[in-house]
């Protein structure tokens, strides 16, 4: 832990009884994120933060520096709450870069939908009125519970993620200071300099001189090379090997070793190139609109599920003594996501009752003929996936699909396209599971699916799946829907992450990383 810069004494809590750390904020046990620190347990980073009350800097429990008194620690959920009270980020651990917090990913209460539209850039862009009108609730009912569970409110929690984009921008970036206030959200170049000057105790310039440097530079003008943590381990083969054995031609591909595709954004577009490595996913990114990178992050961050908390996981889903042979012999394994809950969801559809191939080839006649084209800096990507407005015009029976399946696609792209159907971050799980129920043609398998990979539910589980009976049978598992969901109940809330364990075991493109 950072006791290493000076600063003034005292802060917050300062009363408190000798040797006993503090914890702010709701769900935190101090004993507990006592123990981490004093351990350097990485697995917490990001799950709370540390702050030293005799140097007023804030740490991730994982800092390699010694840890300073437990009378000094001041335990908080998040790095907006940290900076609120007064405390600057640690030079030597860079908390804002951790991993997110799991929880929000595992989540499906107001607070944790909240997180993942504040991540998604919701509040820089609409406000939290925007937020509220989202979440259906008032802006005074979230302020008061983001503020009763992570000591800061929705703004607060935007101007931490701010900083963390500027930083960004800053280290990768040749951009000029006064662009990278503006891509990062702030208002003002006075509010970019006072808040980084606040946050880093450094100047933009000087944080810039002292950016470390990792590897070469970006593979071309424009192209921000960046590196996405995790918490390990983390397994590559069935994540990239599912995304590079489903990729729709000209949104995706698989060369040299990473997995590409085009973003759609909220002020422009971007193409992304993604590949495992030591420690980080690495991470290539060129975007029209710089103003997108937080956003694009976020998103490419959920499609790998790199919130996740892997040894939580294993060790729920370890304890069945049928899966605990799968668990032990490749760990780490994560859900492969979506950057775009409305094209996911369109994918499913196209994807009932037919082989992987010919979803891609339904998908990439979609994508011809009504995709946006765009330019890849890099080349071989030519057209970002057509949104449900644009899909809601095209004529059924120009779709080589069976008339039933035709009148699902269409009435799944209606409804998404006049907002009656609304899937994202911020959606609620169990209404999102009741409003796709309704839909015609859509069945469990296609509900889940889109509730596993699109929306991030944990605990999403395809009982009728035929790979899946077919893995189930073979370690000896029941096979038949209903005796499978009822076994699969000691699973929960991990039942999501047991399908990618089952479905692992079959000799199938998805589950291996492509040569």
């Amino acid at each position: 832990m950072s006791t290493d810069h000076a600063g003034p004494r005292g802060g917050p809590g300062a009363t408190a009884a000798p040797h006993t750390p503090r914890a702010a904020g709701e769900g935190l046990d101090s004993e507990r994120c006592l123990r981490a620190v004093q351990a350097r347990d990485t697995r917490f980073d990001g799950v709370f933060f540390t702050a030293v009350t005799s140097t007023r800097i804030y740490c991730r429990p994982g800092c390699p520096v010694a840890p300073p008194k437990p009378e000094h620690m001041r335990f908080y959920r998040s790095a907006a709450a940290c900076q609120q009270a007064g405390y600057r980020a640690c030079k030597r651990c860079s908390p804002d870069s951790s991993p997110g917090s799991p929880e929000w990913n595992m989540r499906a209460d107001l607070v944790a939908r909240a997180m993942r539209l504040v991540a998604d850039g919701v509040v820089d862009r609409e406000g939290v009125p925007g937020l509220a009108a989202r979440l259906g609730y008032s802006t005074r009912q979230i302020e008061r519970q983001l503020r009763a569970e992570l000591g800061a409110g929705p703004l607060a929690l935007a101007r931490a993620q701010r900083a963390q984009t500027a930083r960004l921008l800053i280290e990768r970036s040749a951009l000029p200071m006064s662009d990278i206030a503006f891509a990062a959200g702030f208002s003002s170049i006075r509010a970019f300099n006072d808040t980084v000057r606040e946050v880093f105790a450094l100047t933009p310039s000087v944080l810039r001189t002292r950016a470390p440097r990792h590897g070469t530079g970006p593979a071309a003008p424009g192209v921000l090379v960046l590196r996405l943590p995790y918490r390990p381990p983390l397994n590559p083969h069935n994540l990239f090997g599912h995304l590079a054995a489903t990729a729709v031609p000209g949104v995706e591909e698989w060369r040299d070793g990473a997995y590409r595709r085009t973003l759609r954004l909220p002020y422009g577009h971007g193409t992304v190139a993604l590949a495992p490595a030591d420690g980080h996913i690495a991470c290539r990114l060129a975007l029209t609109d710089q103003r997108d990178l937080t956003v694009a992050i976020s998103r490419c961050r959920r499609l790998l599920d790199l919130d996740a908390d892997p040894v939580a996981v294993d060790a729920g889903l370890g304890t069945d003594p049928l899966l605990a042979p799968l668990v032990r012999k490749a760990p780490g394994r994560r859900v492969p996501r979506t950057v775009d809950e409305a094209e996911f969801a369109v994918r499913a559809v196209l994807g009932q009752q037919v082989s992987t191939a010919a979803a891609r080839t339904h998908a990439a006649r979609l994508v011809a003929a009504h995709g946006e084209p765009v330019t890849d800096p890099e080349g071989g990507l030519t057209h970002l996936f057509p949104t449900p407005e644009a899909l809601a015009s095209l004529d059924p029976e120009t779709l080589a699909l069976p008339r039933s399946r035709r009148a699902t696609l269409t009435t799944l792209v209606g409804r998404l396209a006049d907002g009656s159907l609304a899937l994202g971050p911020g959606s609620d799980w169990e209404e999102s599971r009741a409003r796709l129920s309704a839909l015609p043609g859509f069945g469990p398998w296609t509900v889940e699916a889109i509730l596993m990979r699109a929306l991030g539910d944990p605990d999403a589980f395809l009982p009728t799946d035929l790979g899946l009976r077919r893995a189930a049978a073979a370690q000896g598992l029941p096979a038949t829907p209903a005796a499978l969901t009822a076994r699969a109940a000691d699973w929960r809330p991990w039942r999501a992450y047991a399908v990618q364990y089952l479905w692992a075991t079959d000799d199938h493109p998805i589950n291996r990383l492509p040569d």
